[in-house]
């Protein structure tokens, strides 16, 4: 038997990833371009770190950050891939609705 080809889910893990405040604003401190050791991103929250660490992998997930060993330290750097993606899909589908508006106006107008 065949393996089953792996469901293009598009955006939906980015848009699920970024809904949830806390990593909404992990994102937002990496958006620097600095890489950060999760210490550095559970200092000065009322987060643990292994809170930090399981938001950081559902983000990881997502593809919206990428992890490297330094030592014994994970560093954690942002990727702007998927949120340029994300924002692709949301002008795709804004223009379709701009049609499907400007169909019914010219439907109504008649």
């Amino acid at each position: 038997m065949s393996k089953p080809e792996p469901i293009d889910r598009g955006p939906v893990e980015v848009f699920a990833a970024l809904g949830d405040p806390t990593r909404l604003s992990l994102l937002t401190k990496l958006s620097d371009g600095a890489t950060r050791s999760i210490a550095m991103l559970s200092a000065d929250t009322k987060l643990t770190r292994q809170a930090v660490t399981k938001h950081l992998h559902v983000l990881e997930r997502a593809g919206l950050v990428q992890s490297i060993r330094v030592g014994r330290e994970s560093q954690f750097g942002y990727r702007p891939g998927p949120i340029a993606e994300a924002r692709s899909y949301l002008d795709r589908v804004s223009a379709q609705w701009d049609e499907a508006l400007a169909r019914l106006k010219a439907l109504v107008e008649r």
